[in-house]
């Protein structure tokens, strides 16, 4: 008699990295008017909820999730509508991912704000979403106002284009004799003009000392003619620029007493906004070729002075968005660009690497001759990354760093090149032998 084979039925889990990491996990898809939050299901009798975008709303929202029992929370980067929902819910002790949206891009078919948080909460479950990154209430305070007096300046430098072009409406050409009109001289010669100066000669008297071009030269400059409307519009244009600059001296005032508040313990309070970013980071970024006090502030606003939230200075360089592109299929490499990404830190260093286009530091050595070799945006993205690899070991260590000079750099390069020259021949069953040496009698 044939015995019958009995299968067994083989129940297969999911794989290790697909297990359920985060169990207690929502989603959320923010929008301006109101957010849509899915919990686990079986957890409530409506997993899917929506709140608007209210305060007591949010509020409400946050105390439901903590009803359910969700400890961890993801939402979408979705313009500056998520920092309402975020700072509640951080409040409320619920970990917080923020995550981009371009990661989270949903499967092909319907597209709806349920389908988005519930498809939210199911990769967060998972475990398959990672938290873009943000500093700590103090630093994000910090940026704040960094960031606020960078729009400043830049509605400062709209109005400076407006004063120039009301002169060139007149043909009063000093932008051509001045080199900047905002500056000592032109601001003299300007404020006279506004209050009913006309002649050339009185005008260009008013030059600095130091500036290059003679009296006559500026007065050439200001032969025009005075037309009243564009002088409504010079005298406008030069008191909104004014009033601009009171507001960024005051954003400097409240950027200094906040560096205070980070090293509060100490006797001696910094003077200078250069002296409380010393003590904020524990070393001088300034002494980087082509990174001044500036630049050392952005950067230091935009990351922190904590590197572990970066494994090495690679990761860091990568999530600048300085690193070379990893975009291969069948071992060729389809592209090796940098990936775009909107870094305000990067922006700084990009500027500061351009900066040492004619520096005699070995910074500026090796941007021209990455420039030679790849051009000037390659050239200037790849100095911007070795920039970021000095701040990282200067924050992470907080060792000084110590310009090696333009001479050092060339010589070692020069040693490569000639140990790279010796291989060649070498490979060939050639021996490279130096002119000197070759030309002494035997």
């Amino acid at each position: 008699m044939k015995q019958k084979k009995v299968l067994k039925k083989v129940v297969r889990g999911l794989p290790k990295n697909l297990q359920h990491i985060n169990v207690h996990a929502a989603g959320i898809d923010i929008g301006s008017r109101s957010h849509f939050v899915a919990v686990p299901e079986g957890i409530d009798e409506m997993p899917v909820r929506e709140f608007s975008s209210f305060t007591e709303d949010l509020e409400h929202m946050a105390a439901w999730l903590m009803s359910c029992g969700v400890t961890t929370v993801a939402m979408e980067s979705t313009g500056i509508y998520w920092i309402p929902a975020f700072e509640i819910l951080e409040r409320h002790g619920i970990e917080v991912k923020l995550v981009n949206a371009r990661h989270v891009k949903n499967v092909p078919g319907r597209k709806s704000d349920i389908l988005d948080c519930q498809w939210l909460q199911q990769l967060h479950t998972y475990g398959l979403l990672r938290g873009a990154f943000r500093p700590d209430a103090q630093v994000c305070t910090l940026r704040a106002y960094v960031r606020h007096r960078a729009m400043m300046v830049r509605s400062a430098a709209s109005y400076i284009q407006r004063m120039q072009k009301a002169l060139s409406q007149m043909n009063l050409q000093l932008h051509n004799v001045v080199a900047d009109i905002t500056g000592l001289t032109g601001m003299r010669i300007i404020k006279a003009i506004l209050s009913g100066e006309r002649k050339p000669e009185v005008l260009a008297a008013m030059r600095d000392r130091r500036c290059k071009n003679s009296v006559a030269t500026i007065a050439r400059s200001l032969q025009g003619s005075y037309r009243p409307e564009h002088l409504f519009s010079l005298q406008q244009a030069v008191e909104f620029y004014e009033f601009h600059q009171e507001k960024i001296s005051a954003c400097d005032l409240r950027i200094l007493e906040h560096l205070k508040s980070f090293d509060s313990q100490n006797d001696k309070p910094p003077k200078n906004v250069e002296e409380a970013l010393q003590l904020m980071s524990g070393v001088d970024l300034t002494s980087i070729d082509g990174i001044d006090t500036n630049t050392a502030l952005k950067i230091l606003a935009e990351i922190g002075t904590d590197m572990s939230r970066w494994k090495s200075a690679k990761h860091f360089a990568s999530w600048l968005g300085l690193s070379p592109g990893t975009k291969v299929s069948g071992g060729k490499v389809l592209s090796s660009a940098t990936k775009p990404v909107a870094n305000k830190a990067a922006a700084a260093l990009r500027i500061a690497a351009f900066a040492l286009l004619n520096s005699k530091s070995a910074l500026g050595a090796y941007l021209r001759r990455q420039k030679a070799r790849l051009g000037a945006p390659k050239a200037i993205t790849a100095t911007a990354h070795k920039l970021a690899r000095l701040v990282y070991m200067m924050l992470k260590q907080g060792t000084a760093y110590v310009d090696a000079g333009q001479e050092y750099y060339e010589k070692r390069y020069r040693g490569r090149v000639v140990q790279n020259l010796k291989r060649r021949a070498q490979e060939l069953g050639f021996k490279l032998v130096a002119i000197q040496e070759a030309m002494t009698p035997a």
